[in-house]
C-alpha cells in the first residue's frame, strides 16, 4: 500500500515516478526509493518528505519550527499507529483519539494542508471506507476532517470517495 500512496504523492506534487522496490521489515514491507543521486530511502514518512522537498514544496512540512515538528509527529504516528491497527478494538481508540484532536482543527497542524494530512488521509482510507454511516457520525470530527482532505486538489487520486451523508435531510423541493 505504500508504494501506491507515494506513487499518489508524487502526482499530487507534479513529479514523474520514481523506482520503488519493497524490503521486508519485521512482519511488514517497507518502500524503498532508488535516488540517482545518493543512497536510496527507506520508509514511508522519509521517501514522502523528500518528495515534497524535491518538488520544492517545502510547506507541506510545515512553516514554523513549532508546525514542523507538528508535522513530523503525525507522520511517526501515521507509521506506528494507524499502519498497526490490527483490532477492531485498536481502530476505535484511534480513531476516538484523532476525533478529540480534531475538535478544533481543520488540518493536523498549522492553518492548511500539509503531508501529516495527506499521508494520514491515505493510510486512514481504507478503514473510514469501512464504516457505517453510523459509525462515521461517532467520529464526526474526524468525518468532517477526512471529507475536506478528500475535497482537497489532488489529493484523492486513484481512491473512491467516501461518503459521509445517506441522504439529504433537506430538499430543495417547497
Amino acid at each position: 500500500m505504500a508504494v501506491e500512496e507515494l506513487t499518489a504523492l508524487e502526482k499530487c506534487l507534479g513529479l514523474k515516478a520514481g523506482k520503488y522496490s519493497r524490503r521486508a521489515q519485521g512482519s511488514s514491507q517497507v518502500p524503498v526509493l532508488q535516488t540517482n543521486s545518493g543512497p536510496s530511502l527507506a520508509g514511508l514518512a522519509t521517501i514522502a518528505s523528500h518528495l515534497v522537498t524535491q518538488a520544492k514544496k517545502e510547506e507541506l512540512l510545515g512553516v514554523s519550527l513549532e508546525e514542523k515538528a507538528v508535522v513530523q509527529q503525525w507522520l511517526e504516528y501515521r507509521t506506528t499507529r494507524i499502519d498497526r491497527l490490527t483490532s477492531k478494538e485498536d481502530v476505535r481508540t484511534t480513531l476516538k483519539d484523532l476525533n478529540c484532536y480534531l475538535e478544533d482543527k481543520v488540518y493536523m497542524a498549522g492553518n492548511k494542508i500539509t503531508l501529516a494530512d495527506i499521508l494520514t488521509y491515505y493510510g486512514l482510507h481504507p478503514i473510514i471506507a469501512d464504516l457505517s454511516i453510523q459509525e462515521k457520525e461517532n467520529y464526526m470530527n474526524v468525518s468532517r476532517w477526512f471529507s475536506h482532505i478528500q475535497h482537497s486538489p489532488g489529493v484523492r487520486q486513484h481512491l473512491p470517495s467516501v461518503v459521509f451523508i445517506k441522504n439529504r435531510i433537506y430538499s430543495n423541493v417547497h
